[in-house]
């Protein structure tokens, strides 16, 4: 009740605003009480209110005010984009409800879906298969948002939108230097620290540089608890007819094959996790720099380079056990993760003759190391009993016994991602009553990945034949030498031999994912109050994977010559020697976009807009295993297609002091991507075009600055959403007509006032502003998944928040305080391995900000 009360309060302020504002005196001042905002959402720069693009904008003052530090930091500020992962660096965008499926890390370079969100630094995309890039918001000038397909002039990955990070860039004006700290104190958790410090120098009068540098350290807040676990709670001895823990009734075809069996004769070693038990276990570190250069060969000439690096570390994992206590999880193996990149872009822009010119590209290299518990599999892996139990346990012939060892599993992973960004446009004279922005852009991505799933209890189960360890999984180069189940075959790392002790199922490949478009949209004003916009983009995108996944599997206690004879499940990739299998998931086509605008005056504008979105597909392991009613899983997924319609106004009234902006949608999603475990079909995991679906929403937001309180200034957004999958295409019950779609919530709103006020005191001559800011963020409940079985749902919330500060000419101090009712707020959650997994919010946080600036 309390998030409907909220959501309307919004619309009852606009009203308001309006009544409040209507009876001032007609003697106010009339000078504009709000700041024109400039974004580059149609590559090149316009006043926010005159573009005609549904664009969110952060400003680099709101940003510092808000102590935006993080891509959580922002994500909440924005309704209508939501997030699926585990934490810094394990994230994926979504904007209006787009999306399907929660992401799997362990997997992501083998089946990650390519995200529908693109995520810009500056003028290169960054977003990547099931991870995006986690850049510390540092010396940002904004961050902008831009809803709905963004595909003419951003490409493959902009189906549902696009979040751009835009850096302050090198100034040749003068000297200038600032430096940040911050210290917090979180209710049960541990104390952070961070420190930013900025100068830019003009060398001469056409060079100039910039640099900024930063750590982070945040302390963690979830604890590890003591506990125990054993196989005895492995799906295998799950009967149909069970239910997971969020209602869903266990089919046959996820049973165990020893469902309902006596275990009173099997011995169950437990794994126990008191030497790694840890409060506050997830502590986070940013460090990094980025410098960069402005050289101006003329007054149309320029060239600016930028190169960055970041390291993120963190341990521990940022999701709990609501079954324990708040903030508590049980993990039985060190949850570890290193993920850094190092980034150098260029930009050289000018000027032939009318068109202005500008070439932009970027190379990026990341690095990913992980380990990851994954104990959590127990629950849902139903062969997992044939890698640590004794053969007599998992084919007993009469009652079970023998051991079972301990299910403390584990996977290692290790990911290397490569990117190269090219792209040359050309725009028109923004003057001109026909205008246009056209190019062309190139993108190539490597991703290696070596994903290494460890169960240690295979080293001490018996197998059938009486011989103890689990026989070594091979990775051949004879892919002649067949067996029962498949050829095992070369990873794009592996050499031919055994794999490390332990390690049963192994990812070792190579992705690459190359994109070439073309691009161009052209607006013509027919008369001063109206215009069309038209848009197209051509694109081919080719998804290629080498290399294989291999596991072992009924191999217990075998000779190494039956193991290689073929024991060994795996799926090859490129050459693929199935008949009918593609070498590539490729693509191409056009997609297009129009957009009529009405102004009748500066302070109106309305548009309409049609536009379409679409994401390329991928190769599939377990492409050709047959399914039931005459499915085969497809060797390559197709595009997604995304079709939009789209009403939005811009609007400012009574002098400029109250601004409201919005826009309602129709999405109409065709072949919808998502990844599917449905055993009926196939026991790997893989992905189809499951599902059509529809989105209507309406979204908007508010900024006010009344004359009647001088130093108030009121802004609040909304986002409301309904979502339905409205046809099913792959023959699964594990997707309904009528559901959800993931990561959507209702209703998102946010709502903040700051008012500033002058002191009558100064401080070492310098005059001094107080100001206050309270803020309430609140959000509806959503669902993880649109797959039935790993579907659980995240319960709505409200945060509080407030700062209180004072502000001189060179310095400023702020103290803060987020999530003041310290309520247990849930941004995401997985279900995947039959256990909810919370991501929650931060507990109460309390801190202290200060800044100079030089």
């Amino acid at each position: 009740m309390y998030r409907l009360l909220t959501g309307a309060s919004v619309f009852a302020l606009a009203c308001t605003a309006g009544s409040v504002a209507t009876a001032q005196d007609a003697s106010e001042p009339t000078a504009s009480r709000l700041d024109e905002i400039i974004v580059t959402a149609t590559k090149r720069p316009t006043g926010l209110q005159d573009t005609a693009v549904t664009v969110a904008a952060i400003g680099e003052q709101e940003l510092d005010q808000l102590g935006v530090k993080n891509f959580t930091d922002y994500l909440i500020q924005l309704p209508g984009v939501t997030a699926g992962g585990a934490g810094p660096g394990q994230s994926t965008i979504y904007i209006r409800g787009l999306a399907s499926t929660t992401p799997n890390l362990t997997t992501a370079g083998v089946a990650g879906l390519a995200p529908n969100v693109a995520f810009y630094l500056d003028e290169q995309p960054l977003a990547q298969p099931g991870r995006n890039l986690d850049v510390y918001a540092a010396d940002l000038q904004r961050v902008e948002v831009l809803s709905g397909p963004q595909g003419t002039l951003f490409g493959a990955s902009s189906q549902a939108g696009t979040v751009r990070l835009i850096t302050n860039k090198p100034n040749l004006n003068g000297f200038d230097a600032n430096l940040k700290a911050s210290t917090s104190f979180t209710k049960g958790g541990e104390m952070s620290n961070s420190v930013e410090a900025m100068i830019n120098v003009p060398v001469t009068d056409k060079l100039a540089l910039r640099g900024v540098i930063y750590s982070d350290n945040q302390g963690g807040y979830i604890d590890n608890v003591a506990g125990t676990r054993d196989a005895s709670e492995s799906a295998r001895f799950r009967s149909a007819g069970t239910t997971r823990d969020n209602g869903t009734v266990v089919s046959a075809g996820r049973e165990g094959f020893q469902a309902g069996a006596d275990l009173s004769g099997v011995t169950f070693i437990q794994a126990n996790n008191s030497a790694i038990a840890e409060e506050d276990f997830n502590d986070t570190t940013y460090a990094g720099f980025r410098l960069s250069g402005l050289y101006e060969f003329d007054s149309d000439w320029s060239l600016s380079l930028t190169h960055a690096q970041q390291q993120l570390d963190s341990d521990g994992v940022f999701f709990a056990d609501p079954e324990l206590g708040e903030y508590e999880i049980e993990r039985f193996s060190e949850d570890t993760i290193e993920d850094n990149f190092h980034n150098t872009s260029w930009t050289l822009e000018g000027r032939l003759g009318a068109l202005d010119a500008l070439y932009t590209g970027a190379y990026t290299e990341r690095t990913t190391d992980q380990k990851v518990d994954y104990s959590d599999y127990l629950f849902v892996g139903q062969y997992l009993p044939y890698y640590i139990c004794d053969g007599s346990v998992t084919y007993p012939g009469g009652a079970p016994s023998g051991t079972c060892q301990a299910p403390d599993l584990n996977v290692k992973s290790n990911t290397e991602t490569k990117v190269q960004t090219h792209e040359l446009r050309f725009n028109t004279p923004s003057d001109r009553r026909l205008r246009a922005t056209f190019g062309g852009f190139f993108s190539d991505l490597e991703l290696t990945e070596l994903n290494d799933f460890i169960y240690p209890g295979s080293v001490n189960a018996i197998g059938f034949n009486g011989q103890s360890g689990f026989a070594p999984n091979y990775a051949l180069t004879d892919t002649s030498v067949t067996g029962e189940v498949g050829s095992a075959s070369p990873g794009y790392f592996s050499e031919a031999g055994p794999f490390p002790e332990g390690v049963v199922f192994r990812n070792d490949i190579l992705r690459t994912d190359k994109q070439l478009g073309f691009f161009g949209e052209t607006t013509f004003d027919f008369t001063d109050e109206f215009a069309l916009t038209l848009g197209a983009r051509y694109y081919d995108i080719e998804v290629d994977l080498e290399g294989s996944a291999n596991s072992s599997f009924f191999n217990l206690g075998q000779t190494e010559d039956a193991q290689r004879a073929g024991t060994n499940i795996s799926a090859q990739f490129a050459p693929n020697n199935t008949v009918g299998a593609p070498d590539k998931a490729a693509t191409d086509g056009v997609i297009v976009k129009a957009t009529a605008t009405w102004q009748p005056t500066t302070d109106y504008l309305l548009y309409a807009t049609y536009s379409e979105g679409f994401r390329p597909g991928l190769l599939n392991r377990p492409g050709g295993a047959a399914g039931p009613n005459g499915f085969t899983v497809p060797f390559a997924l197709d595009t997604d297609d995304v079709q939009n319609y789209e009403f939005g106004w811009k609007t400012e009234f009574f002098d400029n002091s109250f601004r409201m902006n919005g826009s309602a949608f129709f999405v109409k999603v065709e072949d919808l991507q998502t990844t599917i475990f449905d055993p009926s079909i196939s026991n790997l995991f893989f992905s189809d075009n499951a599902a059509n679906a529809e989105i209507k929403g309406v979204e908007g937001d508010i900024t006010w600055a009344p004359y009647s309180v001088e130093g108030l200034t009121i802004a609040g957004a909304f986002s409301f959403l309904d979502t339905e999958v409205t046809d099913v295409l792959t023959p699964t019950n594990d997707v309904l007509v009528g559901s959800d779609l993931a990561f959507a919530p209702g209703f998102q709103g946010n709502l903040r006032a700051r008012y500033e006020w002058e002191l009558s005191q100064e401080v070492a001559g310098s005059s001094l502003t107080a100001h206050i800011m309270p803020q309430i963020i609140f959000t509806d409940s959503a669902v993880s998944d649109i797959i039935e079985i790993n579907k659980a749902k995240t319960h709505g919330y409200m945060l509080l928040g407030t700062t209180l500060g004072v502000t001189a000419e060179n310095w400023s101090a702020e103290l803060f305080a987020t999530n003041l009712t310290n309520e247990y707020a849930e941004l995401s959650n997985n279900f995947v391995f039959d256990r909810e997994r919370v991501n929650p919010m931060r507990p109460r946080t309390f801190g202290i900000r200060l800044a100079y600036n030089y």
